[in-house]
Order: C-alpha cells, then sequence, then structure tokens
C-alpha cells in the first residue's frame, strides 16, 4: 500500500523493515544506520553534514541540486551519488570530504550563482540564506563569470501572501513538491525550459493555497518572500521563543519572532507527533492581529444604562463587576449568573475562570463551547485517538466538516497518510470535498439524516435513507469491515458537519457508532484554540476539572475549593434561553463573541439585549462587548504564559514574547482580582501556581507536572491522561529536530538573534528527567466522565414541501476579530455565497451568479447563489460567519433550538 518514494522522518523511506538497521562506514568511521534510510540523514546522525538545497525530509527526494554529492564505493569503483536519493546499503563505503566531492560541490555553487543576483544587504533571507553559507563554507570564493546575469520584473505577487523574485531562483523544486505532495495543489511549477525556466503559477491563476506560506518557510533563497515579513527586520534583529499556535485546536508549534515589543512572524517548528513544521497561513499571519491598533488597552464602563463605554481604572471597573455581580447572587441566587467563552484561554486562565465561576460564584452556568461544538461528556467520554495513531489507523472515517477549513494541518496530516496509502479514509458528510478524491468511500449525507446513515454503515443497507448513494455506503462498510473485528483499527475524526443541524444528532450518531464498533477511538475535531483544554478544566455544565462529573467529585473538590455548584447548569444555548427569558440575569462573556459565533444570531441578540449586567473579558471590541456594561481588556497570543492542550489532548507550552498592550492583564489575574474583590482567594500568584494546583487536582492531569512539560522529553507536548510505565512515570521520548535548512529561519535567529529578554517565558524544572509528581504514592482516580446512552434533543422534522435544508459551516477566513485585525487576511474572506444544486438553481428562477433571497422562520438572508453540482437537491450551503453583502450571515438563518434548519429559497 505504501508509496516507496514517500520519505518518513529523519530520511527514512517507509518500505524499510522496522528495526533492521545496516552497518557502513563514512569518513573512516563505522556507523550503524536504519534500513532504507537515506545517507544524507544517516550521516547527519553520525555527525557528517552533506550540504544540501533540494533536500527535504518530509518531501520526496529528488536529487536535483546535486549539491549532497558524496563518493560511495561500489563495483566500479568510488563514484559521486547524490546522497539524498541513494539509501545505506550494508558494508557502503561513503567519503563526503574528498576532494572530487570538494571539486563538485564548489562546481555546483558556482553555477547556481551564474545568474543569481547579489544582492544579499537587501534580500529578506540575507542572515538565514542555505546558499549564502554553504557558498561561504563549500563553494569556490570568486566567481570566473564576466557575463551579464539574467533580469526579471521583481517582485511579482503570486498571492496577497506571497512573491516572487525570479532571479533569486535556484530551481531546487522545494515550493513545487509542497504543494503538489503535501497540500495536494499543484498551483505552482516550473514554467518554461532551458534558461528561461522559472517558478511560476499558471496565467490567470493566483496561488490561492491555504498553506502557501510553507512556500516562504522552506525556500533556501530569497526567490519567495512574505508579504507581511517582506524589509521587516533580520535575523540579528530579532529574539524568538517556542510557543503553540491557538488558531485553530490543532496545536501547531511555533517559533514566535519579534523585535521591538511587534510579533513580526511565526515559523513552524517540526513536531513530529503535530504539525511537522507545516502551518496554515491563517496561522501563519494572523499575529498581525496582536500587533493590532484596534487591540483593547484600557478597561471600559458604561455608567448609565444609555451611556456609552468610557475608559476607567482597573479598580473602578473591577469594583463595579464585584459589587453587581454580587447582587445578582444575593437577589436571585448563583444560577441566575453565566459564563460564556475560554477556548481562547489558556489552561491555566481556564482553570482560574472554572474555580472564580463554580468555586466562588457557585454557578456552574459556564460552557467553553458556544454552541458550535458537541457535548463535553461526549468529547471527553469517547476513547481518545492521538493525531499519529488516526494516520496509521486502517481505516478513518471524517464526521466532520471540511478539515481543511477548520482543522488545515489536521487535514495535511491525513492527506498524507490517505495518499501515501497508510490508511483508508471513509467521509461522511454534506457535500464533497478535498479529501474526497482520496477516500475509499465517500457518503453524501443530507442534514436529518446521519443517524440512517451510520445505521447503514455499521448495520447494513436496510434502514438507509433513499437519498444515499448504494455504492458508496458498500464501499464504506467494505474499509470498515477490512479494518478489523469490532473496530478494530478504526478512527473516528468526529466535529460538526454543520452548525445548522442540531449537536444531539451528531452526538447520537457518534454513540452509535462507538456502541457498534467497541474498538474504534475517536479525535475530536473542535476547532476553536483551546477547547479542548477548556473542556479538561472544567469549562463545561456539570464538569469539574480533570473529566469529573459534578455529582461524582464535587465532594472532594469542595473541599479544596470551598464549594462547588449544587446541581448542573446550562449550555450556551440554555443561557441565552434562560436570559431572554428573563431566568437569568447576569452573563460573562471570556473572550467570547455570540453575536458573531453562535449559530442563533437572534436568539443571541434577544439575550444580550434583555441581561442586566453584561461583562466582556477580551482583546478587541467585538459586536458583543460592544453591548457590555463593563469591557475588561485581556492579554492576547504571544503575550502569556502557561499551556494549551490540543485535540488529541496534547498538553504543550505557550511562550510568552510580548508584554501585553497599555494596561492589558492576563486572564488568569482578571479572574484572580474578581475573585478577591467577592470574598473568595483563587489561591495562586503565577500560572505555574494555577498549573500544580490543576495537576494535583485533576486526575487526568496527574503526573503532567511543569518539570514533566519543561523537560526534553515533554518539548513536543505530553498527551493526558499519562500512559504510564509505572506509577507517576510517563512513558515520554526526548524530541527530535530535523536539519536546520529544512526551517532555516529558526536556526538562524537561535545563532545570531538577540538573548531572550528574562522574566518573559515561565519557565520551571529546566531538563529535569520527568518524574512522580512529589508526594503522590498511588495512581489518581481514573479520568474518564463516561459515556451517557443517549443524548435528548429535538426531533428531526419532515422538510416542509419547496424548502430546502441548510448547512453551514466554518470557512478558514472569515469575518471573525482575528481576520479582521491581520491586514495581509482580510481581503482573503470574501463574500459569502450560496451553494445549490443546478436542479434547484433553476427551480428557484435564479440565473449562475445571480441574488437569491433564504428564509427561515428565525430570518432572511440575501446572497449570490452559485451553483454546484457537489451539493445533493434539496439542500443549500451557506459558510458561517461570512457577510452575505446584506450586512448579515447564516447566523440570521439559524435556530437553534431545531434539529435542523429549512429554508426557503427565491429571487429578491
Amino acid at each position: 500500500m505504501a508509496d516507496p518514494t514517500v520519505t518518513s522522518h529523519h530520511g527514512i523511506a517507509p518500505r524499510s523493515e522496522p528495526g533492521a538497521t545496516v552497518q557502513l562506514t563514512i569518513d573512516g568511521v563505522g556507523v550503524t544506520a536504519p534500513a532504507g534510510q537515506f545517507l544524507i540523514a544517516a550521516a547527519e546522525d553520525a555527525g557528517v553534514f552533506v550540504p544540501r538545497f533540494c533536500y527535504h525530509p518530509r518531501m520526496k527526494p529528488v536529487g536535483m541540486c546535486r549539491m549532497c554529492l558524496v563518493e560511495v564505493s561500489g563495483p566500479r569503483g568510488a563514484t559521486l551519488q547524490p546522497a539524498c536519493y541513494v539509501p545505506v546499503a550494508e558494508g557502503m563505503e561513503v567519503v563526503t570530504t574528498s576532494e572530487k566531492v570538494r571539486k563538485a560541490q564548489d562546481g555546483v555553487l558556482e553555477f547556481l550563482l551564474v545568474n543569481h543576483p547579489l544582492d544579499c544587504p537587501v534580500c529578506d533571507k540575507g542572515g538565514e540564506c542555505p546558499l549564502q553559507d554553504q557558498t561561504l563554507a563549500y563553494g569556490p570564493g570568486e566567481s570566473r563569470f564576466v557575463e551579464e546575469k539574467r533580469h526579471w520584473a521583481k517582485p511579482i505577487s503570486l498571492s496577497e501572501l506571497v512573491l516572487l523574485d525570479r532571479e533569486r531562483c535556484i530551481q531546487c523544486g522545494r515550493c513545487v513538491r509542497f504543494a503538489a505532495e503535501i497540500a495536494g495543489e499543484a498551483q505552482i511549477d516550473f514554467l518554461s525550459r532551458g534558461d528561461a525556466v522559472e517558478v511560476n503559477v499558471f496565467e490567470d491563476h493566483a496561488f490561492s493555497s491555504y498553506f502557501s506560506g510553507n512556500t516562504v518557510q522552506i525556500c533556501p533563497v530569497g526567490a519567495l518572500t512574505a508579504a507581511p515579513y517582506r524589509f521587516t527586520a533580520r535575523p540579528w534583529d530579532l529574539d524568538q521563543v517556542e510557543s503553540t499556535c491557538t488558531t485553530c485546536a490543532f496545536g501547531c508549534r511555533v517559533a514566535v519572532q519579534s523585535s521591538a515589543n511587534r510579533v513580526t512572524r511565526l515559523l513552524g517548528i517540526d513536531t513530529d507527533p503535530v504539525n511537522q513544521s507545516w502551518l496554515c497561513d491563517k496561522g501563519r499571519f494572523a499575529y498581525e492581529a496582536v500587533n493590532s491598533g484596534d487591540r483593547l488597552t484600557e478597561p471600559l464602563l458604561r455608567r448609565s444604562r444609555d451611556g456609552d463605554l468610557e475608559p476607567a481604572t482597573w479598580a473602578e471597573a473591577l469594583a463595579e463587576v464585584a459589587r453587581r455581580l454580587s447582587a445578582v447572587r444575593d437577589a436571585q441566587g448563583p444560577d441566575a449568573i453565566g459564563v460564556i467563552g475560554g477556548a481562547r484561554l489558556s489552561n491555566e486562565d481556564a482553570y482560574a475562570w472554572t474555580k472564580l465561576a463554580k468555586g466562588v460564584l457557585g454557578t456552574d452556568n459556564v460552557d467553553a463551547q458556544l454552541g458550535d461544538g458537541l457535548p463535553a461528556e461526549l468529547v471527553l467520554g469517547l476513547p481518545r485517538a492521538t493525531v499519529d495513531e488516526a494516520c496509521r489507523a486502517s481505516c478513518v472515517v471524517t464526521l466532520s466538516g471540511d478539515l481543511r477549513e477548520e482543522l488545515p494541518v489536521l487535514f495535511l496530516r491525513l492527506r498524507g497518510a490517505a495518499d501515501a496509502g497508510q490508511t483508508r479514509l471513509v467521509e461522511l458528510c454534506h457535500r464533497s470535498g478535498p479529501l474526497s478524491a482520496l477516500t475509499a468511500a465517500s457518503v453524501v449525507v443530507r442534514p436529518g439524516e446521519l443517524a440512517g446513515a451510520v445505521e447503514a454503515l455499521v448495520a447494513g443497507p436496510g434502514a438507509a435513507p433513499a437519498t444515499l448513494d448504494a455504492g458508496a455506503l458498500g464501499a464504506a462498510r467494505a474499509a470498515l469491515s477490512a479494518a478489523g473485528e469490532g473496530g478494530e483499527g478504526v478512527v473516528v475524526v468526529l466535529g460538526r458537519p454543520s452548525l445548522a443541524e442540531h449537536e444531539t444528532v451528531v452526538a447520537n450518531a457518534a454513540l452509535a457508532l462507538a456502541a457498534a464498533l467497541p474498538g474504534a477511538r475517536f479525535l475530536p475535531a473542535l476547532r476553536r484554540g483551546n477547547v479542548m483544554g477548556a473542556l479538561e478544566m472544567g469549562m463545561a455544565p456539570g464538569l469539574l476539572p480533570g473529566r469529573v462529573r459534578l455529582e461524582d467529585g464535587g465532594e472532594a473538590l469542595a473541599a479544596a475549593w470551598g464549594a462547588v455548584p449544587a446541581a448542573r447548569g446550562r449550555d450556551t444555548a440554555g443561557m441565552l434561553r434562560a436570559l431572554a427569558a428573563g431566568e437569568m440575569r447576569a452573563l460573562v462573556l471570556v473572550g467570547a463573541d455570540v453575536l458573531g459565533d453562535f449559530p442563533d444570531r437572534r436568539l443571541a441578540a434577544d439575550a444580550l439585549g434583555a441581561a442586566e449586567l453584561v461583562v466582556a473579558v477580551d482583546t478587541f471590541l467585538s459586536s458583543s462587548s460592544a453591548h457590555a456594561d463593563v469591557v475588561l481588556p485581556a492579554a492576547g497570543p504571544h503575550e502569556r504564559s502557561g499551556s494549551t492542550t490540543n485535540v488529541e489532548s496534547r498538553v504543550t507550552r505557550l511562550g510568552q514574547k510580548l508584554v501585553a498592550p497599555g494596561q492589558s492583564w492576563p486572564d488568569w489575574m482578571v479572574a484572580s482580582e474578581l475573585a478577591a474583590r467577592l470574598g473568595g482567594d483563587l489561591g495562586a500568584t503565577s500560572v505555574g501556581e494555577l498549573w500544580d494546583e490543576a495537576e494535583r487536582l485533576a486526575p487526568s492531569l496527574a503526573g503532567c507536572t511543569r518539570a514533566v512539560l519543561d523537560s526534553d522529553a515533554g518539548r513536543d507536548g505530553v498527551v493526558v491522561p499519562l500512559r504510564r510505565a509505572g506509577v507517576g512515570l510517563p512513558s515520554l521520548r526526548p524530541s527530535r529536530r530535523i536539519d536546520p535548512i529544512a526551517t532555516p529561519g529558526i536556526e538562524a535567529v537561535e545563532r545570531q538573534g538577540a538573548p531572550p529578554r528574562a522574566g518573559l517565558a515561565e519557565r520551571v524544572g529546566g531538563d529535569e528527567a520527568p518524574g512522580a509528581p512529589a508526594g503522590r504514592t498511588a495512581a489518581p482516580p481514573p479520568a474518564s466522565v463516561g459515556l451517557p446512552t443517549g443524548f435528548a434533543g429535538p426531533e428531526v422534522a419532515p422538510a416542509s414541501p419547496g424548502s430546502l435544508r441548510l448547512v453551514t459551516a466554518r470557512r478558514l477566513y472569515d469575518d471573525g476579530a482575528l481576520v479582521e485585525a491581520s491586514e495581509s487576511l482580510t481581503a482573503l474572506a470574501g463574500p459569502a455565497v450560496a451553494l445549490l444544486h443546478p436542479d434547484e438553481l433553476r427551480r428557484a428562477g435564479v440565473a449562475e451568479g445571480g441574488r437569491l433571497r433564504l428564509r427561515s422562520g428565525r430570518g432572511e438572508l440575501l446572497v449570490d447563489a452559485v451553483a454546484d453540482p457537489g451539493v445533493p437537491p434539496g439542500v443549500v450551503q451557506v459558510p458561517f460567519n461570512l457577510d452575505g453583502g446584506d450586512g448579515s450571515g447564516a447566523s440570521a438563518l439559524v435556530d437553534a433550538g431545531a434539529a435542523v434548519t429549512d429554508v426557503t429559497v427565491e429571487a429578491p
């Protein structure tokens, strides 16, 4: 099944026998290397660096640049062979420093420099350029060429994010290979022939890939540059910290680089279990929002009901919040107060806010999800798979939205595994997507028919809805059967396919899969940055930190916190309904924009309008926080230390790079000060103390100490609960970094950049070996909330005559605060369009590209129409959180209380 030319980590082809080794000699020294490993990687492991340009350990070898030529002894004597293309063999003798090798390297560099401009002082790659470094180390020292160099118009824009200087290109093919092999979008390629050959996009086509920034990072010269970074800084101007991207929940590891307290760029770090050095463009370039001049920098207070928000001191703002929350609690009880949000926070921030809400205020109305996720008991109770396990699974079932839009680097990982034949994909979706071409079966399911589709998939075709493709269902069942008995070898990627379909529809389908496939494991595909960490810390109704039910662990936690809620509270939809009905009085929004992000905008607007008190803790003045009575400015990404948790429950460190602007505070500090004014005490004075307490009290975090996270073994993160090799001892392996030329910008700043400023990044434990937490002598209770037998929700009603079922899901670029505040990304959002089957468009009497009106029981939306045969008849698909041109989006149509949302379509 596996493609023998695909390179795995450290340059080992997957065709080799696992664990097999060979003996060879490199520069006269005996070396043991894994069988199948390429010479270039084996030499590097032995401490011998072989120069290279085209080689990248995450892509197939091509041997294009010939910079890695070494002498390899064979039947005809020693011959020059490319080290990046030749696998090791038993008894092989390799020489990397002979005169013949030096002459070859000298000649390669001389030819590369024939037309390469000598513009290093103005080139963005200057100071971190492999061509610069290797010319100095291996080149001739002077040129024999006096002819005029080739000239091109420069730079040309390949997209809003990537610029091309063609005269600098050395034709290594890294960008071309990444686009075709990794991203699966061959939008950039070699054009022309001979000395006119160039890398470029096709005429009238932009480089529109969501992953275009990766080509800039891996370019070994300054041919491809990022528009936001161009002419901004040099490596010696920068300092950097290692951190985690929280733009989505995948948790890509990044190097955050800055100068003068402004982020200048993010580069992907090669973390083998997670992102393998790749980033999506939103994660790479959304740092511009951190530098935005529109950030909240001081508290705002509405001094009268009809007044405007005015600047205030922290003392005034906190006192007002504490006074009014106390008044509501005293008059109506803690159940009249709710907290929405938390997925934007770090783990420590989330723990602080959970303790404030449930331990100090006494309310269980807490929800980190904004009606766009899945029940917390389901997410935390299903047996969890890691990303690596998904990529090695015999069969992966995707029951989620478009992963390229919602979790782009998870899409890359799964796409790569399927393309290499390492797994079979089965897709349950509302519309064919970018993974469909690689699937064993793509089953297109109309909204409301998911239960029948799952039953037909696991039990047989008898109950299958008539709208399902019988051939696709049969192929899907065959792929599941081939995986193993009882679902062994099956991983289900579980998300929310449509925000217009009630969460219980998906949740009950997931329970049906879990019951029919007891050996299957699940990988959540929830998109919000730290939603998994927030749920782990108890930011959900009925849960406490560590995956403990309120009824199971309340007494134990009350002893530590002083009190916990007496009964289960409401989720986000329940809180908004209660506010609108007058059953709740106060709402705290923690990095949450319910007007922009909750699927039912009408319900959110009614709730905010009816609330007596709205407090917003945020980085920007969003549409929701503009309605608040008190707004508290919070530190944003790269301005706080702590940790975050990704979709596989991998805990990784957040590195603080900047000081938050103005008077912005970290979220945990806001919670701590507010708790003190409410008569409570969070009992912590630092992020580290909060983590220590969470690790001590939360069963799922037991053993994941700061020493473990800060050790070399924890550098790639720690999956919790720890899989133990003995009591308290996590079975972790030290991480390993790939060659620096794969990601040259990171190594260059480490080598010559400014030293990190002391005190910004909290790091405790140094390189201590992982060990048991102090004083713990026995394993903690099991960390599992258990699975319910089902989730009560609205029934799917038959479709109304003449109506269409609405599908709405997230796009990578939307009208959210992060994109709107990032100048380079704003233009990429675009307007919302309605996708319909061509037959439905004809029935509505609307021409392709014409305007149409969508109506539901909640509202209406004017939007442009696009015919798409991939959308099944009876369905209309509209992206969520994008303006259709009339100031509203799909949230104007969605009814959060219905199983599905039906709309009518008509010409305006």
